[in-house]
């Protein structure tokens, strides 16, 4: 099973709003007694971690990010613990920050289970899924310095990849 996931960028005011109300408790709680620990503030950071953005779009294709439903248009931020779904006449081309290069074909599902990039030394982990349909990718920095971080799976395989182009067909399942 090869899980990829995708990050969509919000945005508007009510998107702005959350992110300020975020920042807000977050300083709030820094500045009650005992203050935030960073292991909190970590996890809370990772959990909503950038790993890329949508760079081409092509048709019906969306984000799932927990309950809400984004358009993924060029632009679009895609977060770690995304969902990216393409609809019958649907793809979309993905760069995340180190440079990988995820393309989805049409009636994909794509999940990003982790997603962490340090631009400083080029190391990190990619954990991706394709539940359904094909995905093409051309690997980055995290492949080339940190091999091991980098495994794509989908329905009856695993792959770890190590520093190279592939292309995954998971075909469609017997149910979703």
């Amino acid at each position: 099973m090869l899980q990829i996931s995708a990050s969509h960028a919000q945005t508007g005011l009510a998107a702005r709003g959350r992110v300020t109300a975020w920042l807000a408790a977050l300083a709030l709680l820094a500045l009650a007694p005992g203050g935030v620990q960073a292991q909190g503030v970590q996890a809370a950071q990772g959990a909503q971690e950038e790993a890329g953005m949508v760079k081409v779009s092509k048709g019906p294709v969306i984000i799932e990010r927990g309950s809400q439903r984004l358009t993924a248009s060029v632009g679009a931020k895609v977060l770690a613990q995304d969902r990216v779904v393409t609809g019958a006449g649907g793809s979309v081309g993905i760069a995340l920050r180190d440079n990988t290069l995820l393309t989805a074909g049409p009636n994909s599902v794509l999940e990003l289970n982790k997603f962490s990039f340090d631009s400083t030394t080029n190391t990190g982990q990619i954990d991706a899924n394709v539940k359904r349909g094909t995905l093409s990718v051309i690997s980055g920095k995290i492949a080339k310095n940190s091999p091991d971080g980098v495994v794509f799976t989908a329905p009856g395989m695993t792959l770890g990849v190590r520093g190279t182009e592939f292309v995954v067909d998971a075909g469609q399942p017997l149910e979703q």
